[in-house]
């Protein structure tokens, strides 16, 4: 799934849409990918026109939202918190949920802190830095 190519980044989203319309057997990332995409049925009419959204831009300084960006990030957090990587971010994430009352919805607020640190990484040609998304992610918590 990693790739400088948008189509192929893309790509494995639409076959997991696909699959779970059609009912087929699906690899362990596609059943990852489709919960993410069930999840946001303001995605599916999208990924029902492969052509459209393996071309689409979203702008950001147009307001918009990425989709696969977005489902992406979902996928993310979802593997650092199932690995607690960085180590801390599992009992973060479990206590927004909490707080939050819905695991989508504590996804959702992570993600600024994921975006930043990967902004952050990238803007200083490094590595994301762990310690600095946990810090973010803490700042969600109540409390804190």
């Amino acid at each position: 799934m990693y790739s400088n190519d948008r189509r192929q980044m893309r790509q494995p989203f639409l076959d997991a849409w696909r699959k779970t319309r059609d009912r087929l057997p699906m690899t362990g990332i596609e059943l990852k990918i489709s919960e993410v995409i069930v999840q946001h049925p303001e995605y599916h009419d999208l990924l029902d026109h492969p052509d459209q959204a393996l071309e689409r831009d979203w702008l950001p300084e147009q307001g918009e939202v990425n989709p696969f960006l977005h489902m992406g990030f979902h996928l993310s957090i979802r593997e650092m918190v199932g690995i607690d990587q960085p180590g801390g971010i599992r009992p973060l994430y479990e206590r927004l949920c909490l707080q939050y009352g819905d695991p989508l919805a504590a996804e959702h607020a992570m993600m600024d802190c994921l975006s930043e640190a990967i902004w952050r990484a990238q803007r200083d040609n490094l590595p994301p830095d762990g310690a600095a998304l946990l810090t973010c992610i803490q700042g969600l918590v109540r409390g804190k």
